[in-house]
Parts: structure tokens; C-alpha cells; sequence
């Protein structure tokens, strides 16, 4: 057996910052050397950022891709790394300007091997041999007298693919670059697919993650180390940069047929570097389900207003739970100094709500103003005689267009603090409660907004601090306030029902009869049914948000605006 020092760099890339995340993987390279690594993976299109959308499709970019990582090694040689082989994704083009997602294996200066996946790679071997059938999916190389392959992402879902490939030459390590976001409720299928796969593969099998949000998408990081029996060696923090290094005992490299003389070989002497002592590794234990969807939340928020030059968010405090949630989540995302609410009441605005609003603003924190919309009202309704609906809606859209000028006046990132059952059934203004440029909850229903809520005063409880959420908020019924004594269920069923048919029908695919053969009304269902899909266009204009769940709206579920089609 042999012992390698192994380190996975869990790190948070942005997208198209080429030169600063090159120079977040040598810092993490960096910081590895000093802690013995002999070997370095880090996550998938690292160098670019992940994912990257339609910039992959130009040449430029592709181009500036390879150029980076080519001087990345360079880089890493001159800091005196240049005795670590590192593992790290970037984005090539395969000559005929279709974009490849690659793997870069750099040692001594120089990237020896590289890997593209689902496209034929230009490949490579270090230390005694080259070797990569085509066809295969995977890497192989040789590192301090182990066999190692290297894949990518997708390639591990893959049945054969790179396990078949470990197994057959008997590779003692296979290596996963990865860039897989977080989704709720997936019962940890990360690791039941790793530990599947080492024991396939009866191999060692690390699986390093990028940790971060970008746009929509959110990536926890939880990097694993199994050993070939499926247990848990080492794993990484969820939502948090880490470094994750591990002693692997690992069987010595077989014997291959070598390739003939001439072709490089790159021959690496561990004997040459003595490995310090390294701290035990403890494992990371997971966050609970709130934990989890609230840490996800935050980071969504905090990496879409910090990546995009923001410094500060703006948003409407109308008293209700969804804002004060809102509030809350901001505060924890970039601090109560940055955040600013503005409490906007009309003629119809309870006192409860103006007093809630406040209340939460002393609780949190954060910055608070006031701003009676009933003169600007007023004047729309002199000059336009709107009556009705269109009086009701109109109060929502001054609201927008003051949040918005506020925005534009002071430079805050405007937040839309509607939720995924409210989008789903179109119960939102557009031009009203639907401007801004992010919306941290429009992919959390309201049933879970109350939950996390309650999770967050909880843990303020547990930690001696003031509640940030009112209990008035939390336990009020919920209204749009737009006529006189309003309550959503005027127009919507309870949430509780309301988001059970939203899961099966949203999330699930389910039809009405599906629906209606799980214990719900037919009328109901048709009607919350008829909501959702005439709901569509309101949804297209919304902004984005995290994505926490399975199917998030724009991301994962889109449908025709126009169609005959109902349920």
C-alpha cells in the first residue's frame, strides 16, 4: 500500500472572473502545500465559474479559458508549488468551436494530461505510462506509484463509464470534479451515489463540489472521501469555503503495457517530500432540513447582491411574514446596516401593519422609513378614474415605482419579497410587488416561509438574541391590505391545502384526477389549477431567485403562455 495526501479545495468561483479564480485555486493550492498535499482537485469549470450558459458557445471565452489555466500552472510553479499535482476544471473548445468541459492535471509547471469530457480528449498519463482507451469516461494517470483516474460530474451517474473503467485496470483512487447545486429533500442522494460507486468501483472514490450561488442556482460544497467499502473518510461543510485533506492508504499501481518511447513522462518521487503530521479530519455532520434550505437561502442572496457589485438591498416592509422573513434573511446575508425597508401605507394598511414593520426594523436592526402612498394614489385615480381591481392594483404599483426610485436615487438592489405559492397561482401585481432585481423566497411556499420563520426566531432563542420576526407577523392572517379587511383566502383555499396541491402539481407533474385520487376537492383543484397555468406570463416577468427545490419556476418548469391545453 502506499499513503497519498490528498486535498479537495471546496471553493466559490464567479462566473467569468477567469483571473481571480485562478488565483482562489492557487491560494487553495497554497494552503494545501502547507499542509503536505501531494494531490490537489478542485471543482469542476473552477477556472471559469459554473455554469456558464451560452458564454461557452464563444471562442473568446474558450479561448481565455485554456489561456488561464495554461498560466495557472505557470503561476503554480513560480510560488513553489509546482511539486503538487492539481486537478482542476475549465472550458476548452474542441477545435470546430463546440465547448468542452474539461480537466487540467498540472505538475511541474506544465499541464501534463487533460481529459474532455463527452468529447474525444486530448489525453494523457504521468509517471510510468499514458493510458485512456477512447470510449472510456474517465482519466487515468499515475501519481506517487498510484493508479488514478479522473472524472467529471455527470460521468459518476453514469453506469460503467469511470467505475467499470477503476475497476478493470484496478486504479486505487477515482477522482469527481463537480459542480452540482444544492436541491431540498433529496435524502443525501449525493452520498448514497458515492458510496455506491467506491464499492463498484472497489476503489477510494472523492468527490469535490463548488460551494456558492450564482444567478438562480446555489452549490453546497459537501465534498466526500469514501473508502472502497462506502464509508465516510472525510466530508467537507455545506454552503462554506473548506479544504478537505485525508491520508489515503492506497493499493501500489499494477503493471501496464507502456506506449512507446519519446511521449512524456512525468515521474514524481514522494519519497523526496516527507509528510508533515496532519490534524484529524473529523466529518462533517449535515445541517438539518431548516438549517439547510435557510443556509441555502442566504447564500443565494448574499452571492447574487456581492458577485454583481451590490452593497446594499431595498424591499417593502408591509408588516406581513413574507417581507419580515425577507428582512430577516437579508440581515443574515450582508448585515442590518445594509438593509433598507420602507414602509409604504394606504388608506386601507392596518395599524398592526405599520406597527410590525417597525417593530421588526428595532428587532433586526436594520433601516426604516415611511412613505404614505395615499396622495400618489390619489392623484392616479383623479386623473384615470380607476375603480376596483385596477384601484386595488394600482396601490401595488405605486409601491413598486417608489421602491424603484428609491433604488435608482440610492443604488440598493430592489428584492421582491413574494413566495412560490403566490407565484404560482398569479397572486401578484406585475409592476407592483413584482419589481426588483432578485427574489430571495419566490421558490419557497408559504407554508414553509411560516416554518422557517418560526426556525429562525427559534434559533435567536437558543442563542440569547432578540427574535428577529414579529410574533404578530408570524400568527396574523395573511392580506394583501388593498381593500377593506382583505384576507387571502377571500380569493385562495388555507395555504396548508394550497400548497399540497401546488407540490403534486408544480413539483410532481401530477393531473387533476392524480390530484383529486389523493383526497382533494375536483372543484378545488381545477380551479388552483386554472390559476397556475393562466399565471404563466406574470411568472416570465418575476426576477429571479434561489432555486431550493426540485422544479423552480423559469429554471425547471416553463410552459407555453399561450395554449389551449388545460387540465
Amino acid at each position: 500500500m502506499s499513503t497519498l495526501r490528498l486535498a479537495l479545495g471546496q471553493i466559490n468561483p464567479i462566473v467569468g472572473d477567469l483571473a481571480g479564480n485562478a488565483a482562489l485555486c492557487l491560494n487553495t493550492v497554497a494552503q494545501a502545500h502547507a499542509q503536505g498535499a501531494q494531490v490537489v482537485a478542485l471543482p469542476e469549470m473552477i477556472i471559469t465559474g459554473y455554469p456558464v450558459e451560452d458564454l461557452a458557445l464563444r471562442a473568446s471565452f474558450q479561448l481565455r479559458s485554456v489561456e488561464t489555466v495554461t498560466q495557472l500552472a505557470t503561476d503554480l510553479h513560480s510560488a513553489g508549488l509546482g511539486n503538487v499535482v492539481v486537478l482542476v476544471g475549465y472550458l476548452a473548445g474542441n477545435g470546430s468551436g463546440k465547448p468542452q468541459n474539461c480537466a487540467a492535471v498540472i505538475f511541474d509547471g506544465q499541464i501534463v494530461a487533460t481529459y474532455a469530457k463527452h468529447h474525444l480528449p486530448n489525453y494523457g498519463v504521468f509517471d510510468e505510462y499514458r493510458y485512456f482507451e477512447p470510449g472510456n469516461e474517465s482519466l487515468m494517470i499515475r501519481v506517487h506509484g498510484v493508479d488514478i483516474a479522473v472524472a467529471i460530474c455527470e460521468d459518476l451517474w453514469q453506469d460503467g463509464g469511470p467505475v467499470a473503467q477503476v475497476r478493470d485496470n484496478n486504479a486505487g483512487l477515482l477522482i469527481v470534479l463537480n459542480g452540482s447545486p444544492y436541491e431540498r429533500d433529496k435524502d443525501d442522494v449525493r452520498l448514497e451515489l458515492v458510496t455506491r460507486r467506491a464499492r463498484e468501483a472497489n476503489a477510494t472514490l472523492a468527490y469535490v463540489n463548488m460551494v456558492g450561488g450564482q444567478d438562480e442556482l446555489v452549490f453546497e460544497g459537501d465534498s466526500i472521501i469514501v473508502n472502497p467499502a462506502g464509508d465516510v473518510l472525510a466530508r467537507g461543510q455545506q454552503f462554506v469555503d473548506d479544504l478537505i485533506m485525508v491520508d489515503l492508504e492506497l493499493p501500489e499501481a499494477g503493471t501496464h503495457t507502456l506506449l512507446p518511447s519519446g511521449e512524456m513522462v512525468v515521474t514524481i518521487d514522494a519519497k523526496a517530500n516527507p509528510l508533515p503530521d496532519l490534524a484529524t479530519r473529523h466529518v462533517s455532520s449535515r445541517l438539518d432540513s431548516n438549517a439547510e434550505v435557510y443556509a441555502a437561502l442566504v447564500v443565494g442572496l448574499r452571492d447574487y447582491i456581492t458577485k454583481n457589485g451590490f452593497t446594499s438591498v431595498l424591499f417593502g416592509l408591509s408588516g406581513g411574514i413574507d417581507s419580515a422573513f425577507v428582512a430577516a434573511l437579508s440581515c443574515d446575508a450582508i448585515g442590518a446596516s445594509n438593509v433598507y425597508g420602507i414602509s409604504m401605507p394606504s388608506e386601507y394598511s392596518s395599524e398592526h401593519s405599520k406597527t410590525d414593520a417597525f417593530d421588526l426594523a428595532e428587532r433586526c436592526g436594520l433601516n426604516i422609513r415611511s412613505v404614505p402612498i395615499a396622495p400618489m394614489v390619489d392623484a392616479y385615480i383623479d386623473s384615470l378614474g380607476l375603480t376596483g381591481l385596477a384601484e386595488e392594483n394600482l396601490q401595488a404599483r405605486v409601491r413598486g415605482t417608489t421602491v424603484m426610485g428609491v433604488s435608482n436615487q440610492e443604488g440598493h438592489l430592489v428584492l421582491a419579497t413574494g413566495n412560490k405559492s403566490e407565484l404560482s397561482v398569479g397572486y401578484s401585481t406585475i409592476y407592483g410587488d413584482a419589481v426588483g432585481g432578485f427574489a430571495p423566497i419566490k421558490d419557497l411556499p408559504k407554508t414553509d416561509v411560516w416554518n422557517l420563520s418560526r426556525w429562525r426566531n427559534e434559533q435567536a432563542r437558543n442563542a440569547g438574541q432578540v427574535e428577529p420576526i414579529p410574533a404578530n407577523s408570524i400568527s396574523k392572517e395573511p392580506s394583501a391590505e388593498l381593500r377593506p379587511d382583505q384576507k387571502d383566502t377571500d380569493s385562495l383555499p388555507d395555504y396548508e391545502v394550497l400548497d399540497q396541491i401546488l407540490n403534486l402539481y408544480v413539483e410532481h407533474d401530477a393531473s387533476l384526477d392524480q390530484i383529486v385520487s389523493a383526497g382533494f376537492d375536483r372543484e378545488l383543484v381545477g380551479k388552483i389549477l386554472r390559476m397556475t397555468d393562466r399565471a404563466e406570463y406574470k411568472r416570465r416577468q418575476y426576477p429571479p431567485g434561489t432555486k431550493v427545490s426540485r422544479k423552480a419556476f423559469g429554471r425547471d418548469r416553463r410552459l407555453p403562455m399561450t395554449t389551449k391545453w388545460s387540465e
